[in-house]
Order: C-alpha cells, then sequence, then structure tokens
C-alpha cells in the first residue's frame, strides 16, 4: 500500500509539471505573437480603421432616412453598430491562418514541430488566444467609437452578452482559418480565400439591412449566415433592456429568440471545431 501511495505520488508530480511546461510554452508562443504585432502594428491599425469607415460613412450615408426605415424605430448608427463589431470580430479571426501560414513557408514551423513540445497544440492554442484578444480588442475600439458617435453603449449584461457572442464566433473562425492555413499550399491562396469569404458573408448578412428588405433568396442566405446569428444578439443588447427570451430574428423559415439564436452559433462553433480537428492532429503529429 505503501508503494501504491508513493507511486501515485510521483505520477501526481509529473502530470503537474506537464501541465505547468504546456501552460509555460503556450505563454511563450503567444507572446512571439504579439511582439510580431508590437514590431509590426499596421495589423492592428487597420484591422480598426476599416471597418471604423464602414460604421462612419455608411452611418452618415443613412442619417436621414425616413421614419419607420429599420423596425422598432432605431436609428441607422445604432443598427449598423452590431453589424460593424461582429463584421471587425470576423474579419479579425479570419486572418488567423496567416501567421502560422507564414510560419510555415519561412521554415519555422518545422523548427517548432521538431522542437521537444510537450504538446504541439500548444501552437494552436497560443493562435486561438492572440486572435481572440485582437479581435475583442478591435471590436471593442469599434464599440467605443460608435458611443462617441452617439449610437449608445450596452448595459452590464450587454457587455456580457456582446462579450460572449464574440467569443463564440471568434473561436469558430479562428477554427476556420487555421484549418485553411494547414490545407492550402500558400499564402497567396489563403488571402484569395480570406477575400472571397470575407464580404460576401457581410453583404448576405443582416450587418446591413434586416431580412425584410432584402430579395427573397437573399433572405435566405442572411437567414442561414453564421454571422446573422451573431449580431442579433449583439443588436438585442443595444436595443434596449435585455431579453434574450423574445424575438430578434424573423427568418423565412420562422422566428428565432436571442437563446436559439446563440445555441445555433455555438453548434456552429463546435460543428467547426470537429470537423477541423482531424486535420490539425495530422498537420501537427
Amino acid at each position: 500500500m505503501k508503494t501504491n501511495s508513493v507511486d501515485l505520488s510521483l505520477s501526481t508530480s509529473i502530470d503537474d509539471d506537464n501541465i505547468s511546461n504546456l501552460i509555460q510554452e503556450i505563454k511563450a508562443l503567444t507572446l512571439r505573437l504579439f511582439i510580431q504585432l508590437i514590431r509590426r502594428p499596421s495589423t492592428l491599425i487597420a484591422g480598426i480603421l476599416q471597418p471604423l469607415i464602414w460604421l462612419i460613412l455608411f452611418g452618415a450615408l443613412f442619417s436621414n432616412a425616413p421614419d419607420g426605415f429599420l423596425p422598432g424605430g432605431l436609428s441607422y448608427g445604432r443598427f449598423l453598430g452590431a453589424g460593424v463589431i461582429v463584421f471587425t470580430a470576423f474579419s479579425g479571426a479570419l486572418n488567423a491562418g496567416l501567421p502560422v501560414m507564414f510560419d510555415r513557408e519561412f521554415g519555422f514551423l518545422n523548427r517548432l514541430l521538431v522542437a521537444p513540445l510537450i504538446s504541439r497544440s500548444s501552437i494552436v492554442f497560443a493562435s486561438v488566444i492572440y486572435i481572440t484578444v485582437i479581435s475583442l480588442l478591435q471590436s471593442f475600439a469599434i464599440m467605443g467609437t460608435a458611443a462617441l458617435l452617439g449610437y449608445g453603449w450596452p448595459g452590464s449584461g450587454g457587455i456580457l452578452l456582446v462579450s460572449l457572442t464574440l467569443l463564440i464566433l471568434v473561436f469558430a473562425v479562428t477554427a476556420l482559418s487555421l484549418g485553411m492555413a494547414f490545407a492550402l499550399p500558400g499564402h497567396i491562396e489563403l488571402i484569395a480565400v480570406i477575400f472571397v469569404i470575407n464580404l460576401p458573408l457581410l453583404f448576405a448578412s443582416t450587418a446591413l439591412a434586416p431580412i425584410s428588405y432584402m430579395p427573397g433568396w437573399l433572405g435566405w442566405l442572411a437567414a442561414l449566415n453564421p454571422l446573422t446569428f451573431a449580431i442579433e444578439p449583439i443588436r438585442a443588447a443595444y436595443s434596449g433592456p435585455l431579453d434574450l427570451g423574445l424575438v430578434i430574428l424573423h427568418a423565412p423559415y420562422g422566428d428565432l429568440n436571442g437563446y436559439e439564436c446563440l445555441g445555433i452559433l455555438l453548434g456552429i462553433t463546435i460543428g467547426l471545431f470537429l470537423l477541423i480537428r482531424p486535420l490539425l492532429n495530422r498537420k501537427l503529429a
């Protein structure tokens, strides 16, 4: 009995050391990405300026829209704000695969793969943490700008809802981007795919207009678009007292409340992770 106790204690100590080393690996790899960002801050600046231009120009373009233009009497700036917030997080997460792709092309990823890492999954975890922090910083910068422009600010419950929604969306898109970084042959192809995905998904969502103003085929696309399931809960956080039990999306296939939109978004995220995980395991094996 005494020997078993010693063995169990030794095993626990080893596991604790492995966890500590794994955390240290993730911290080191994440810090490397932030150092790269500090040396080349143009990526962060562009990620804030582009949606900021959208917010200012589109908000001004429809500032004199007639009453009743939007459901619930919302101003177009407040309506647009949720879409731009989601677009900012989506665009940042969609670029998550670019650092990994450049590491592949410059040979640094091969050095990591032959290094004595506790787990090669730390490469993925570092990318997820980095992109999540950057996307949230960019999104909250847009929220602050929208508040300065008079488009409102969600309450404490609304802030939690916005953060949760963005986290779910960023995890899903980051998984997709990392999968493409390992599946595609080079950064030219990855950038091309990003360009093809980015704006069509934005326009085929409720970011710029409600479904009721869209032609039937586009309304169906918007009602199936993952961005829509992120935009509408955030828009509800800006619209007044927060109640996720209320209907927030009038889709062609039926009405959805806030809980259902978040549930669908979470389901898409889990599905993407399950789809991408075998590819990541194979490439990092």
